[in-house]
């Protein structure tokens, strides 16, 4: 097979006026937020017949949850050490350093909060939620691609990205493309599945299959990514993939007791 070199020397501004930059990856995770809220306002609460106001308090949290959490994710997992050095540094999110881990447990966070004032059940929330979640997580890797970073190792393969602006003179694989388009598809099933299902599924189902099939991709990927910090280099497994385990299980106890929840519903009544 030829290799055709893919050179990737995009720059990650779009344009810049005087001190305001406006990036690719800014963009991106606004639009991930934008149209997540779109596909909830059209295809869920409208079709569940449920006001417009509970979705913007929705979004809110979600929006809170994922900038504080993915925030955080990355100074404890990956850095603590520097930013205990510089605390305050730990606000300057433009300076780049946000961990899809952490933004997972900062909206499942943020949901026990909404939940406590919306009615709505902890799971029933998560099964809609998770749906544009997939397609948020896209946008996101779109941008790291645009911004030449969390990319992976060398690679042969004829659609091998040469990332020229992080200094970089061989063809890599380009994981990022690779994550954008497993979580796409992940988001087109769960959408399909609910938009057919959604009055009959059991609660808990669409996010233990969000959680196996996302956060199983993720491990699998990791083993031709790049490590984000210096310690990962001696792992057996890096922090990213250690970080999956747990949501993996997780996913499958709920389809356990999703399944477990229907057939109990489906029994019929004796006399």
């Amino acid at each position: 097979m030829i290799l055709q070199q893919i050179t990737w020397d995009v720059s990650p501004l779009i344009f810049k006026l005087g001190g305001l930059q406006i990036r690719w990856y800014g963009l991106f995770f606004a639009l991930a937020f934008y149209i997540g809220y779109l596909v909830l306002e059209k295809q869920v609460f409208k079709r569940e017949g449920i006001k417009v106001d509970l979705l913007d308090k929705l979004a809110t949290y979600v929006v809170l949850g994922t900038v504080i959490g993915a925030r955080l994710g990355h100074v404890f997992f990956y850095e603590p050490a520097s930013y205990l050095k510089d605390p305050l540094s730990i606000l300057k999110i433009w300076e780049g350093g946000l961990a899809s881990h952490g933004a997972a447990i900062g909206i499942l966070l943020a949901l026990m909060i909404f939940v406590r004032q919306s009615g709505k059940s902890y799971l029933w929330t998560l099964d809609r939620v998770v749906i544009v979640v997939a397609l948020g997580g896209a946008f996101i890797r779109m941008g790291n691609l645009m911004n030449s970073e969390i990319y992976g190792h060398f690679t042969s393969l004829p659609w091998g990205f040469i990332f020229v602006r992080d200094g970089e003179t061989e063809p890599r694989h380009p994981t990022q493309i690779y994550e954008a388009l497993s979580y796409l598809i992940l988001f087109f099933a769960l959408l399909n599945y609910y938009r057919k299902n959604y009055k009959t599924m059991a609660e808990g189902f669409i996010f233990g299959v969000f959680m196996i099939v996302l956060f199983g991709v993720r491990f699998l990927i990791e083993f031709v990514k790049n490590p984000q910090v210096e310690f990962e280099q001696t792992m057996a497994l890096n922090m990213g993939q250690w970080l999956s385990i747990p949501f993996i299980i997780a996913g499958v106890a709920l389809l356990i007791f999703a399944k477990r929840k229907k057939a109990k519903i489906k029994l019929p009544v004796t006399k």
